[in-house]
């Protein structure tokens, strides 16, 4: 099988990947109008093989099946017309990220201020804390000392130190 260099990645990428690789350039392209102007945000695309698109969004005000269909309607009637996919054998899944999934981007991180999240660091560590800001370039936590009468602790934690930050759900 002929090799092709993907420079952006380092190292030698199959023409399918490759392909895979331009399929998600398109679909971001498409996207991108459609919510723009809106507090809808792309998070992720993912692509498999077997032509299945994911698209994961989230909103600053939440986002909402209603968001989801409308945004997937526009895009699959899209995807059609530009005739991506010759013989129409693809599928089309737009939602928000699970809550189980890390966050990607800085407007996420914007976003979850004031929630409780587990950060692992580079080396493996995880801190559970309150998340109290997110800047360009750290977030900072509040982390509850073990006993009920320890004081809280403040850290700062910069992105380049982040390996995963899950915002954690409270019943």
């Amino acid at each position: 099988m002929q090799q092709i260099h993907a420079k952006e990645r380092g190292h030698w990428l199959s023409p399918r990947l490759l392909n895979m690789a331009e399929i998600t350039e398109k679909i971001h392209a498409m996207i991108e109008p459609l919510i723009d102007g809106t507090d809808v945000f792309l998070v992720n695309i993912k692509v498999k093989p077997v032509n299945n698109i994911k698209v994961f969004l989230d909103a600053d005000s939440g986002m909402s099946i209603e968001k989801c269909t409308a945004v997937n309607r526009k895009l699959y009637a899209q995807i059609e017309l530009e005739q991506m996919f010759p013989d129409g054998d693809f599928s089309l899944e737009v939602s928000s990220p699970g809550v189980d999934e890390p966050l990607l981007n800085q407007r996420q991180y914007k976003k979850n201020i004031g929630r409780k999240v587990a950060v692992t660091d580079n080396e493996g560590v995880e801190r559970i804390g309150m998340m109290t800001d997110a800047t360009e370039e750290h977030i900072t936590l509040e982390i509850k000392g073990i006993k009920a009468k320890d004081p809280l602790v403040t850290m700062e934690i910069p992105f380049s130190n982040i390996k995963k930050t899950v915002v954690q759900i409270i019943f």
